[in-house]
C-alpha cells in the first residue's frame, strides 16, 4: 500500500521548458554580478569554497564564476551550483519576475493525495531552497503546505540507491510503501534498487508497455486507488 510519494520536479510536476528556458537563463545572466556582490557573505562564501573543492583547483573569484557558468551550460548537477542558483531565483520569485510552473494535473492529485493522508515529498537535483521557491510561488499559489519534506543531492546522488534508502529512513517508512515519480530511467532504477515502487512520467511521448518501469503520461494516469 502506498503511504508516501516522493516526486521529482523537472519533467514530472513541472515543465522542462520552464526550467531550461526561464530559470537557467535567469541565473546565468545574474551569476557573475551575484557572486561579486555577495562573495563575502558566509552562506555564499561556503558555496564558493565548495565549487573550488568540486573543481579541484584554487580558483580566484573570476575563475569560480567561469566554472559556474560552464557548469550551467553543461547542465551539471553540482550541489554548490544549485545552491547559488536557488539564491538568485529567490529574488526572481519574490519580485514576481516569474512564477513556478506546475502542471494542473499534478496540482489536482497532489492536493487529493494530501487530503487522503498520503505524505508527500520532493527529491530534486535543485536545492531545497529552489524547490520551496518553485512550489511556494507556483502558478497555482503556495503549494508547500502539501509537502512533508524536501530533499536535494545533499542526501545523495539521484542515480544512486543509497539516496533513496536515506530518504526512506528519514521519512520513517518501509521503501515498499513509498512511490517514486520521475521522468528519468536512471533515477527510477536507483529508487527500485532501494526497494521503492516507481512510475515513469513520459509527458511528451506515448507510454511504452515494454519499458523497464511502468510509464504514465501524466498524474491523471497514476493508478492509485
Amino acid at each position: 500500500m502506498i503511504r508516501a510519494i516522493v516526486t521529482d520536479i523537472e519533467g514530472t510536476t513541472s515543465s522542462i521548458r520552464f526550467v531550461h528556458d526561464v530559470l537557467f537563463p535567469y541565473a546565468r545572466e545574474r551569476m557573475a554580478a551575484f557572486v561579486r556582490a555577495h562573495a563575502e557573505q558566509p552562506q555564499v562564501a561556503a558555496e564558493l569554497d565548495a565549487v573550488r573543492r568540486e573543481a579541484g583547483a584554487a580558483l580566484d573569484l573570476d575563475g569560480v564564476i567561469q566554472q559556474l557558468i560552464a557548469w550551467i551550460d553543461a547542465d551539471r548537477k553540482s550541489t554548490p551550483l544549485k545552491a547559488l542558483q536557488g539564491m538568485i531565483w529567490e529574488a526572481g520569485f519574490r519580485n514576481r519576475d516569474f512564477t513556478g510552473h506546475v502542471y494542473a494535473d499534478a496540482v489536482r492529485h497532489l492536493k487529493d493525495w494530501h487530503a487522503r493522508g498520503i505524505t508527500l515529498y520532493v527529491f530534486s537535483s535543485g536545492s531545497v531552497q529552489a524547490q520551496r521557491l518553485l512550489f511556494g510561488h507556483s502558478d497555482a499559489g503556495d503549494l508547500t503546505p502539501l509537502f512533508s519534506g524536501f530533499y536535494d543531492t545533499r542526501i545523495g546522488a539521484k542515480r544512486e540507491a543509497a539516496a533513496y534508502s536515506a530518504i526512506a529512513a528519514d521519512i520513517g517508512r518501509a521503501p515498499a510503501d513509498i512511490l517514486f515519480l520521475s521522468d528519468i530511467e536512471g533515477e527510477l532504477d536507483a529508487a527500485r534498487s532501494a526497494g521503492m515502487q516507481t512510475l515513469w512520467l513520459v509527458r511528451d511521448a506515448e507510454p511504452d508497455p515494454a519499458a523497464a518501469h511502468r510509464q504514465v503520461k501524466d498524474f491523471d494516469a497514476i493508478p492509485l486507488p
